[in-house]
């Protein structure tokens, strides 16, 4: 009985760790692709970092990262920035193997 409960143990530290990192890389990939939208906006030093926090707080709204999506594209049409939703989700993409990339070094 207790190596099932060693082997149980094991995949629950496992599915935390899994959990955490994939926290963790999200959480990065929002702060970038909030630098990247920055840098669409003209922000930059300060006002870039602080706009990527703001973008990494827009992910707490909702389950998924379409609320990340609808700021940066409601942020770009104010600004008369022109792209379009389908480009910001494949900049994510990008970037999300850039974060993971970070995350693990």
């Amino acid at each position: 009985m207790t190596n099932m409960q060693d082997r149980e143990k094991a995949f629950e530290a496992k599915f935390a760790l899994d959990e955490e990192l994939r926290f963790r890389a999200e959480a990065r990939r929002n702060k970038l692709v909030g630098l990247w939208a920055a840098g669409l906006l003209g922000k930059t030093d300060a006002d870039a970092d602080s706009y990527a926090r703001d973008v990494v707080a827009a992910d707490f709204e909702e389950v998924g990262h379409e609320d990340v999506v609808r700021k940066i594209k409601a942020d770009f049409d104010a600004a008369g920035v022109a792209r379009s939703e389908d480009e910001i989700r494949v900049q994510m993409l990008e970037l999300l193997a850039v974060a993971i990339a970070q995350v693990e070094a």
